[in-house]
């Protein structure tokens, strides 16, 4: 079967849908208006989102939330200064505002909704995020991450952003059922919930001081064991919810491994994994974590304004907690989707905002896991938003705050923010201090194993090579050969 099916998206699908309050929802009401329907049959989707604010009492904050797209690129599209072409964001926007199949001339996939009967889905049998967040289907999810085959990773992920959109808006609404197991298995004690909890940990305070390496084989062996206690052990309510918190953060760290380890086609399938397992321990802090993870992936491979949407919609949930440490890791996350979107003001703003409230300090509600967000943390993220921004002068000053501020364990944060403040000491003009950076960035290079962290060595190493006739540019570029030279 096709993954596109005619009348798939159906203004039933969406009415039968419970959405929290704070999400917005596009009112019934507005598909019944004719210049409204007019535009979309002419696919003018400018006009048509223009329409559907004014007859549905949105604001353009609110088409952004449903869609996925950035508030700026929709003000443009609706000025009728930018044009809606790609076949996957005009999927994006119809899905998220919920538009009625018969009156769109375009096939649609399945609709990540659930009602009843069902319609033929884009995603692979436990994977549709619409089916209801049960304990079996965590296990499910986390089968398809750690033991699945690469079709079923690419058949779970088919639909792309239509994905992405899907989980986050789900994992915002859906409810989870109560998590318990009676199996014939033995029962599950506080004492190996506890060494469970510290093998996470330990395995993330590795990543911090040493790189990915060969965490992501250790994450995922993790995972299983987990995942096997999960589907054949005794727990009860409590027990059991502790354990879908572990497995949460355990798969949000095995997917940032695999990310950072130089895999960009599995992370999202551990990190979907994760926001099923903390629906399941009813812990928002820990799906606001896998959310954050999610915004690293999607400015980190070309979709900025999905880092927007997921940091944004963390921010909602977890707004009423006290969390400011939480809070401000996120808008740093939004901010670098703002930056990267070339929206400088929003960016700013975002920043301001993390800035104050680091500076407020880590609250009791604060999650443990999140050690690691200090001033440091802000103030280099600034500096790899104004590097984004073309503000190469802001940017070598952040990082310079960055460098003094950061948690000095913290080894891969800290050399990659030395290689971008190489690179903004480039573009200021400035060659030597640019080259004394770039050494201290080798000189972590020498032991750290990230493959994220060599791929910003390598773009730091491309910013000298025009200059390579310069005495300070040699010597760094003859260091990076020999490094590369002693690893073959």
């Amino acid at each position: 079967m096709s993954q596109y099916n005619t009348g798939a998206l159906c203004a039933a699908c969406v009415r039968a849908r419970t959405w929290e309050k704070g999400i917005p929802v596009v009112p019934d009401r507005v598909w019944g208006e004719p210049d409204v329907q007019n535009a979309l049959v002419q696919w003018d989707f400018g006009r048509a989102c223009r329409l559907i604010r004014f007859h549905g009492g949105l604001r353009q904050e609110d088409m952004a939330q449903l869609t996925g797209l950035s508030q700026s690129f929709l003000s443009m599209l609706e000025k009728g200064q930018r044009r809606l072409t790609n076949i996957d964001k005009i999927i994006e926007l119809l899905i998220g505002l919920g538009v009625p199949a018969d009156l769109i001339p375009l096939p649609l996939p399945a609709p990540p909704v659930s009602v009843v009967p069902r319609q033929p889905s884009a995603f692979a049998g436990d994977a549709d995020p619409s089916l209801p967040w049960t304990a079996d289907r965590m296990v499910a999810a986390l089968d398809v991450a750690v033991g699945g085959s690469e079709m079923d990773r690419r058949r779970f992920l088919t639909a792309g952003s239509v994905a992405l959109t899907a989980f986050v808006n789900e994992w915002c609404s859906a409810e989870a059922e109560p998590l318990h197991r009676a199996a014939a298995g033995s029962r599950l004690t506080t004492g190996l919930l506890d060494s469970l909890q510290r093998t996470t940990d330990q395995l993330r305070t590795m990543d911090a001081s040493d790189g990915s390496g060969s965490l992501a084989s250790l994450g995922q062996g993790h995972l299983r064991f987990l995942a096997h206690l999960a589907k054949e052990s005794s727990y009860g309510e409590s027990v059991g919810r502790r354990l879908a918190a572990i497995i949460a953060d355990t798969a949000t760290q095995t997917g940032w491994f695999v990310f950072d380890s130089g895999d960009r086609e599995r992370p999202l399938s551990y990190l979907y994994a994760a926001l099923r397992a903390a629906k399941a321990a009813g812990d928002i802090r820990l799906g606001a974590g896998a959310l954050s993870y999610i915004a690293i992936y999607s400015y980190s491979t070309g979709s900025p304004h999905h880092a927007v949407s997921a940091a944004q919609r963390a921010r909602d949930k977890i707004s009423h907690l006290g969390t400011p440490a939480l809070e401000a890791m996120l808008l740093t996350r939004q901010a670098r989707g703002h930056a990267k979107l070339g929206e400088r003001q929003a960016a700013v703003a975002a920043l301001g905002q993390a800035a104050d409230l680091c500076a407020a300090g880590r609250s009791e509600h604060d999650p443990d896991w999140l050690y690691w967000v200090n001033e440091g943390e802000i103030h280099g993220q600034m500096g790899s938003c104004h590097l984004d921004l073309g503000d190469p002068d802001r940017a070598a000053a952040s990082f310079t705050k960055a460098r003094n501020a950061l948690n000095p364990t913290d080894h891969r944060t800290r050399g990659l923010f030395l290689t971008r403040a190489a690179t903004a000491h480039l573009a200021q003009g400035d060659l030597e201090a640019g080259c004394a950076t770039a050494h201290e960035a080798l000189d972590l290079a020498e032991s750290l194993q990230s493959a994220r962290f060599d791929q910003h060595v390598e773009s730091m190493i491309e910013q000298l090579r025009p200059v390579a006739d310069s005495p300070y540019a040699q010597d760094v570029l003859d260091r990076r050969a020999t490094m590369l030279a002693a690893r073959s």
